[in-house]
């Protein structure tokens, strides 16, 4: 076969470049093999390997221009200009090297391979050759990064992944993420992992008193961990040295950092070297402490040395390498002190650290050896190859891709599933689970675990089933436990250590046969990640246990794991005083109490639990004063409501919209369902929210269902202390009045239907407990000029609440707000009513915006609450869509896969380039994704 592999540069010094010319030497042996780099950037490759390969290069930039390789007529003036556009068929947020020039050089070249196989390094290249590859040419994407983890640069995977013939990565949990994400779009999905290099390499005697780590200087490598932990143990061990090789932008905080612990002489920043297979051999140990990686070669370059690893067991890539206590240990993430034990225990046992020594290097061509994965490779594309001319290749190519627009994709945006933080089952497990699926049906594979799928359980219910589960089972054996409270949502029992050999026999016994988890905190015997409950008995010692039912969604983009478990922590004993202490974070009452002896009861769900009185108190922090939510909501497409708008748009001389979706650009009226999903968030993620207010125009939404006790829709009538001022069209307008609900809390949130609650939230994110509401500043500035009839409605409003302020108060406003839920106090509103009656009432008589009005709830609130001692700054984490931009359509990819939000907003810009048909397919498709359990607030 003919096989070509695009890298984007392939002269230099990256994990990528070395994979690609590891398996392209492997490959050669039987195949005819080339690099074709898109750019070539040294006289001479970075690895040596490169020069076995044959190389063709599109656009040289080893001098002060780029210019074609090929034979061109293009002058230097030409080449720099088009070297200065950015590229057209890779947006620069995916991989801002590429420009004009190079789209030119890649448009001539692609359509004209003529191999079998074009293998792409990059989402960026893959999206170039899924335009531009020919037809009978086999696309084979090998994916060499966390693709779950990769931000705005993995979009094209989504978006084109479908369009392509397969899609190969490097670990498991890679591959289970895109069959969850792309679904019946995925092109064939292969795990395939990297091989280790052929030929000698010189073997450690592991009699070197070194610890060497090598990785690019950036915060993700996370250098200053090693740092860290090597100065913990360093007193311990005054003859060992910690080695660093390698260079970057955090290179002088790391010399600061080494330079405050006066580890000068101890700790060596080399810099890079293109000898570390000698290196590697000098070492008595190695670590590898990074936050992200995806199948890191170095690993396999340490352990083709003979040398044992410590290494934190991240999202992707450790684990797959590393058998824990075999041939290396793994820590779990950000665990520095951990990280330090691991080193010590290592470094101390002389007899161990050779015999990991010896696994790692026989292990490692045993399980990674060039001709077993070359041997995969082949597999693959002769299978591939074999169906290039098969009629309906091209036309699964082209269901796949019509299934990624049906599911609301676009260029930009695909559905994505949610990323697993923890490791795939080992393969003893794996048998396990095989089983237990076999004897119940209804579970499913999702990101690595067993898991069942269930489209009508929200978070709450989520997390009290994980605690019933965990409660039950110590109950039925007697082990008595005190459930905690703390900060957060997720449950916590506390348990004597004493106990844990009772605890993990009784959990492993009751949990037998079924798909059930335990995340194991801190462990000191075991690997890190999760287990089934039923292996538990085998783990040793650890602080504690979080114990998990998965459940999936139908969708497979929900899904509750250890976040939504139960914690079963092991409190030691102060034998002093007989106190007891927690093994990890604290509680509401410290980390250390008197003691576990239950003294009261604490009620979850439908079920008391036993706890210490002290936690049943109201404690000083308690947010527990009601909190309601109102929400103002209009139907832009109801008929009635257009006649009602449009007769008062001509009694004042107004132009009337033909156009019954907007009216004159406003796109505020445009309902898409919104405040279903909204309503869904609040459930799901905020469900100590008692009342929730429905202003109208005497709309209801269909689907909504009034019977609901704790919904109420209210009508504008119902407010508006002038009835002469309706009917209103006005925003402004109605908030002005919405402080006159009937039976509205003190303490309320408002919201308009396009926020999202996007994860678990407390009270306290909004609130103080003695009253105060928190409110949260924009980094946009109101322009300090005069109001004027240019001025957007937003802005106006902004500039006179700050002249209303500067008068009252002598303080200027100079920012706004993020658009997020607004923490609003009744009391605040109807002073603000009382102090400025001619302000709020040209206000709430305007049916129209105007440049007249006071945006009172979502600024003039928080500004006059501030300076009269009744809200304050607060701190929350929060996101922005312009559903309108192209651009923005990725953050909703990446909002799906991270959900790591508290609130995000989907607006809509007036001057909008996505045409409204497409951006209600991509929003209905990103709500139903984000939020697929249906509420109580739907009717049936």
């Amino acid at each position: 076969m003919k096989i070509t592999f695009l890298l984007t540069w392939g002269d230099e010094m990256g994990g990528t470049e070395m994979a690609a010319y590891t398996q392209a030497i492997h490959l050669s042996a039987r195949h005819e093999v080339e690099v074709l780099s898109v750019f070539k950037t040294r006289l001479e490759p970075f690895f040596a390997e490169a020069k076995q390969i044959k190389r063709r290069y599109l656009v040289d930039r080893t001098g002060a221009y780029g210019r074609p390789v090929r034979r061109s007529t293009l002058d230097e003036e030409a080449c720099r200009t088009l070297q200065s556009l950015p590229s057209e068929l890779i947006k620069p947020v995916w991989e801002n090297t590429f420009d004009q020039l190079s789209d030119i050089e890649m448009t001539a070249a692609l359509p004209a391979l003529d191999c079998d196989v074009l293998i792409t390094t990059s989402p960026a290249l893959m999206a170039a050759a899924a335009e531009l590859a020919p037809a009978r040419v086999v696309t084979v994407h090998e994916e060499h990064r966390a693709s779950q983890l990769r931000g705005v640069a993995g979009e094209p995977l989504l978006v084109y992944g479908p369009r392509i013939d397969a899609l190969v990565s490097l670990t498991e949990r890679t591959n289970d993420w895109f069959a969850d994400s792309l679904g019946d779009a995925a092109p064939e999905l292969v795990t395939i992992p990297n091989a280790v290099s052929d030929g000698y390499r010189p073997r450690s005697d592991l009699q070197n008193k070194v610890i060497v780590l090598a990785a690019r200087m950036t915060p993700e490598k996370q250098l200053n961990h090693a740092i860290q932990a090597f100065h913990q143990i360093s007193g311990d061990f005054p003859d060992w040295k910690l080695r660093i090789f390698g260079d970057g932008p955090q290179e002088v905080r790391l010399r600061q950092l080494v330079e405050g612990f006066g580890l000068q002489l101890r700790v060596e920043l080399v810099g890079r070297s293109q000898q570390m297979d000698e290196e590697w051999a000098k070492a008595g140990l190695c670590v590898l402490p990074s936050r992200n990686e995806a199948f890191p070669l170095v690993l396999l370059e340490m352990f083709a040395a003979g040398v044992p690893v410590v290494a934190y067991d991240i999202v992707t890539g450790p684990a797959e390498i590393i058998r824990h206590d075999v041939d290396g240990l793994l820590v779990p993430p950000g665990e520095i002190d951990l990280l330090a034990e691991a080193m010590a225990r290592l470094i101390g046992d002389e007899q161990t650290r050779h015999a990991f020594g010896k696994a790692a290097r026989e292990g490692v061509y045993e399980r990674f050896s060039g001709e077993d994965i070359t041997a995969r490779w082949e597999e693959l594309f002769t299978r591939l190859v074999a169906e290039r001319d098969n009629p309906q290749r091209l036309g699964r190519r082209a269901d796949r891709a019509a299934l990624r627009v049906v599911a609301g994709g676009t260029r930009n945006f695909t559905v994505a599933a949610p990323v697993s933080p923890l490791a795939n089952s080992t393969d003893e497990q794996k048998a396990r689970e095989v089983i237990i699926q076999a004897q119940d049906r209804k579970l499913v594979r999702s990101a690595g675990r067993l898991a069942e799928v269930r489209d009508d359980v929200n978070g709450p219910q989520m997390l009290a089933t994980n605690l019933e589960i965990s409660a039950t089972v110590l109950e039925d054996v007697g082990i008595p436990y005190v459930l905690l409270r703390a900060d957060g949502v997720q449950h916590r029992l506390a348990v004597p250590v004493e106990e844990r050999p009772r605890v993990l026999e009784a959990l492993a016994t009751a949990l037998h046969g079924k798909a059930v988890y335990a995340e194991l905190i801190s462990p000191r015997g075991a690997a890190p990640g999760a287990v089934l409950a039923e292996r538990l008995r085998d783990v040793g010692e650890v602080a504690g246990l979080r114990i998990f039912k998965p459940v999936v969604t139908g969708s497979r983009t929900l899904r509750y794991g250890p976040a939504y478990g139960c914690s079963v922590e092991f409190w030691s004993v102060d034998e002093e005083d007989g106190w007891r202490s927690t093994p990890r974070a604290t509680t509401l009452l410290g980390r250390r109490l008197p003691s576990l002896e239950p003294t009261a009861k604490l009620r979850v769900g439908e079920r008391d639990y036993p706890t210490l009185s002290q936690f049943t108190k109201q404690l000083m922090w308690d947010v527990d004063q009601p909190i309601d939510v109102v929400y103002t909501w209009v139907d832009g497409d109801d008929t009635a409501w257009q006649d009602r708008r449009n007769e008062a748009r001509r009694r004042r001389g107004l132009p009337v919209s033909e156009n019954t979706d907007v009216d004159n650009g406003d796109v505020r009226f445009r309902n898409r369902d919104e405040l279903r999903y909204s309503l869904r968030s609040l459930e799901m993620y905020a469900p100590w929210v008692r009342n929730i207010y429905l202003v109208t125009d005497d709309q209801v939404p269909p689907w909504l269902d009034t019977s609901c006790p704790d919904v109420k829709v209210v009508s504008h009538r119902d407010i508006f202390a002038d009835p002469s001022c309706l009917p209103t069209f006005n925003s402004h307008a109605i908030e002005s009045q919405i402080h006159r609900i009937d039976g509205l809390s003190e303490h309320f949130l408002y919201l308009n239907d396009d926020v999202f609650m996007g994860r678990p939230v407390t009270p306290e994110l909004f609130f103080l407990s003695n009253g105060m509401a928190n409110f949260f500043r924009s980094p946009t500035a109101v322009p300090p000029t005069e109001p004027s009839d240019e001025d957007e409605g937003y802005f106006a409003a902004a500039k006179n609440n700050r002249k209303l302020l500067e008068d009252a108060f002598g303080r200027t406003a100079t920012q706004s707000f993020l658009h997020t839920p607004h923490a609003l106090r009744r009391s605040v509103l109807a002073e603000i009513g009382e102090r400025f009656p001619e302000e709020v009432a040209r206000t709430a008589a305007n049916p129209f915006r105007g440049n007249s009005d006071l945006s009172i709830t979502s600024s003039l609130h928080h500004h006059y609450g501030y300076l009269t001692g009744r809200c304050a700054p607060g701190r929350i984490s929060c996101s922005y869509v312009n559903v309108g931009n192209y651009d923005h359509h990725s953050v909703l990819g990446r909002l799906l896969a991270s959900r790591n939000y508290d609130v995000f907003c989907i607006g809509e810009s007036p001057d909008a380039e996505v045409p409204a048909e497409e951006q209600a397919r991509v929003m209905y498709a990103f709500l139903n994704a984000y939020y697929p359990v249906k509420s109580r607030f739907e009717r049936d």
